[in-house]
């Protein structure tokens, strides 16, 4: 796979995806949000992938979309009939939810590593992460207020459900900072670290143990949780019994069981 924008490697069952662009901030031009989708639906795909860490390069985290891919939204949905100039402006916001919709939609558990600036589409992405990790200077703004837009890549819908509703509509509203101590009193951050390297030092010693646990298991955790955030508790309980009568009896279970009895540590399969 050929990445101008990211750097990806994968070390002991741990994808790590870096943002590569810090002469921009790594602001995310229109190869960038293609490279992002890529990756995430070959990390879903890759057996070798069992967990996955995203961080960045340079000054800052993400200060998402780039602006030159914002100037260049009237030149690419031009037409000269209204309804589908519009239709083509609905549809390019459409391919860019996309790639943050593959975060989400990543089997494998997404790890978010963030130092400084987190802005705009920065904050779309990370919260489509299944957990956040954050430095010291590390903040986060949802900037497309100031620029007079609405924010539409997906933080007004996630963000609400990871924090209380009122202080994302105080930073969607305003486009104010949410800075790192704050965020982990909220808890849309896990844990608060005082340097990026001590961070991604946590962070990856989370993701390890994350990738020696059944794959099995992890990637149904996932489903399973993300199902019951939208839905009902009841509708939650007869998914997950469903889906149990359809994953339980695996091998995984068996080595578990077998590796308890012999006190060692189980091996799973990918």
């Amino acid at each position: 796979m050929e990445l101008t924008r990211f750097k990806l490697s994968i070390e002991e069952g741990v994808a790590i995806i870096v943002f590569n662009r810090p002469d921009k901030a790594n602001a995310l031009d229109k190869k960038g949000w293609e490279e992002l989708q890529t990756i995430f639906e070959h990390i879903d795909a890759n057996e070798e992938a069992r967990v996955a860490v995203l961080q960045g390069e340079g000054k800052h985290f993400c200060a998402g979309i780039d602006l030159s891919l914002l100037m260049s939204i009237r030149q690419e949905t031009s037409d000269d009939c209204e309804g589908r100039m519009r239709e083509k402006l609905r549809q390019m916001v459409l391919r860019l939810q996309a790639p943050i919709n593959a975060i989400q939609n990543c089997r494998k558990p997404v790890l978010a590593a963030i130092h400084s600036g987190c802005i705009g589409g920065g904050v779309d992405i990370i919260s489509a992460c299944d957990m956040r990790y954050a430095t010291e200077d590390a903040y986060f703004t949802i900037k497309e207020i100031d620029m007079g837009m609405v924010a539409d890549l997906g933080t007004l819908q996630r963000l609400p459900k990871l924090i209380p509703d009122g202080l994302a509509r105080e930073m969607a509203f305003t486009g104010r900072k949410l800075k790192a101590e704050e965020a982990a009193r909220v808890g849309f951050v896990n844990n608060v670290y005082s340097a990026k390297e001590e961070m991604l030092e946590g962070v990856m010693a989370i993701a390890k143990n994350i990738a020696i646990k059944s794959p099995l298991s992890i990637r149904g955790t996932k489903e399973v949780m993300n199902y019951s955030r939208d839905h009902t508790i009841e509708e939650g309980l007869n998914y997950i019994a469903v889906w149990n009568s359809a994953m339980i009896l695996s091998n995984d279970l068996n080595e578990a069981f077998m590796a308890s009895m012999e006190k060692r540590t189980p091996k799973f399969k990918n």
